[in-house]
């Protein structure tokens, strides 16, 4: 960089999904590593990765049981250990006690069904996403709760 040269700032939503995908580095999935924030006036309201709940074990110790029963990305979300990224966000905020109702999600894929169903009841308002996962009902629900889904580069 030049003497004179101004570096180069992020933009708010670059920054939030780099946080992000900090976070996703957390998740103790074997399949697919995804992190979410809930940000609310352009402050970080929680986190969550996507791995087994407390004092359960996780995947990486026991094995995947999706990869054991030849379980496809997209489908039977309740035959895992794990809760996702999405829900751990929304339950660490209920757990401090902070409200996420009005928030905006980032997330390092776009929500599954399930998590788009608890993030409309949350009245979040937006989600921005990096890439995209195998569950047409999100845009279909997301599209009726009137909440963008927004993929960054």
């Amino acid at each position: 960089m030049a003497d004179n040269a101004k570096p180069v700032r992020p933009s708010w939503d670059e920054y939030f999904m780099g946080i992000t995908e900090m976070v996703a580095q957390r998740s103790t999935c074997l399949r697919r590593r995804v992190g979410a924030i809930l940000v609310r006036d352009k402050r970080i309201i929680s986190t969550g990765y996507n791995g087994a709940p407390v004092n359960v074990s996780h995947c990486l110790d026991v094995g995947c049981l999706r990869e054991q029963q030849g379980i496809p990305s997209g489908e039977r979300h309740e035959l895992c250990r794990g809760l996702h990224a999405e829900q751990n966000a929304i339950i660490q905020a209920a757990v401090h006690g902070f409200s996420v109702s009005g928030a905006t999600l980032y997330c390092t894929n776009l929500p599954c069904s399930i998590c788009s169903k608890m993030l409309i009841n949350i009245q979040l308002e937006k989600v921005f996403y990096k890439e995209g996962y195998p569950d047409s009902l999100t845009s279909l629900l997301m599209s009726e709760a009137g909440i963008p889904l927004i993929q960054l580069p």
